[in-house]
């Protein structure tokens, strides 16, 4: 299992600045629904030792893993204006030991 950290890494919002972090599934209160629905499937798999079949390379939201493990992956919520949205989902493989 891994660990699971959200990020805002951009924003048109009032609710959700860039730079806020989150741990999940504790911090799911205070998100908005739609971006955290448009996010839960993604997180289920990531957070389960899933890979996502994409990679977007050449663009800010290209996936990420390095050495340690970890896995960064972004969503969009599904707000068409411009106060849309960009989640960083970060899984960190846990190590059983600790």
């Amino acid at each position: 299992m891994r660990e699971i950290e959200l990020e805002i890494y951009e924003s048109g919002c009032q609710v959700h600045k860039v730079g806020q972090k989150f741990k999940y599934p504790q911090d799911t209160g205070k998100m908005c629904t739609w971006l955290i629905e448009s996010a839960s499937h993604m997180i289920k798999v990531l957070r389960h030792d899933g890979k996502l079949g994409w990679s977007y390379d050449g663009t800010p939201y290209e996936k990420m893993i390095d050495k340690d493990d970890v896995t960064t992956e972004f969503v969009r919520c599904p707000d068409p204006t411009s106060a849309g949205v960009v989640l960083k989902i970060i899984a960190t493989t846990i190590d059983p030991q600790k």
